[in-house]
């Protein structure tokens, strides 16, 4: 089951703020504490700037969480949607509840007035690569194509 997140749901902003700070350890990136994650996020959901999923198992545990930036598009009217995170917990991967989550993320997004979604993932990551393009993402560059860089600056 996948739910989208109010920014005055404290016990969901708590759930999702763990898996964050989960996601991030897991991947040795640095992150603030979950309560600091929690009230940015109540503040990005309540400007509209961030639309945040919670996915939960059948006794309703939290297993993953998507964050998707919504943005006016340059070239039209619709909006684009990016999809800024996506993560399920180690142990209930492979079990559907990030393609479910995935799912959320187009659904909602479409309703929203978006009519194009992206990500970035990294090169290695198999696992995530197979997922994106299950659920209809391809890569841009063609698929003999060079690889893209993603770059980045602390301003």
């Amino acid at each position: 089951m996948v739910e989208t997140v109010t920014s005055d749901d404290e016990d969901a902003l708590a759930a999702v703020s763990v898996l964050m700070r989960d996601f991030n350890e897991e991947y040795d990136e640095p992150s603030p504490e979950p309560e600091v994650l929690a009230e940015i996020l109540r503040r990005r959901i309540a400007d509209g700037n961030a639309t945040v999923l919670l996915g939960r198992d059948e006794s309703g545990g939290p297993v993953g969480v998507a964050v998707v930036r919504l943005q006016p598009s340059l070239w039209g009217e619709a909006l684009e949607a990016y999809l800024a995170e996506l993560y399920v917990v180690p142990a209930r991967r492979g079990q559907g509840f990030g393609r479910e989550l995935l799912t959320a993320v187009l659904d909602t997004s479409r309703e929203a007035g978006a009519d194009y979604a992206y990500l970035i993932t990294s090169e290695d990551d198999r696992l995530a690569q197979r997922a994106y393009e299950a659920a209809g993402f391809r890569r841009n560059e063609g698929e003999d194509g060079p690889i893209m860089w993603a770059y980045e600056q602390d301003l």
